[in-house]
């Protein structure tokens, strides 16, 4: 059976702090959390809802929820509305305490 090799971690990750770290994983969850929310936003403002005409078929139906959560990754990404900083900030808070 061939082993396969456990590779090191990357070159920046294992420079950094803990405490920049965690900052890091903070503001990913942030992020995704922030990500999650605008999803569902777009999904009750129709965003990916078949339309009666000249619509994709089943395929659409199946594929739109991946397109609502791509683009609502990239709406986080860069910025979004400001919720994914405003949680940020009040859960360093209260890490940081």
């Amino acid at each position: 059976m061939t082993m396969i090799p456990i590779l090191p971690a990357p070159r920046g990750a294992s420079q950094m702090p803990d405490h920049m770290q965690s900052d890091v994983n903070l503001r990913n969850a942030a992020q995704k959390l922030e990500a999650t929310f605008l999803a569902e936003m777009l999904k009750s403002a129709g965003l990916g809802a078949t339309r009666s005409t000249f619509g994709g078929g089943s395929g659409e139906d199946q594929f739109s929820s991946f397109l609502r959560e791509a683009q609502a990754r990239e709406m986080a990404t860069v910025g979004g509305i400001g919720l994914a900083e405003a949680l940020f900030e009040a859960l360093k808070v209260r890490l940081d305490a």
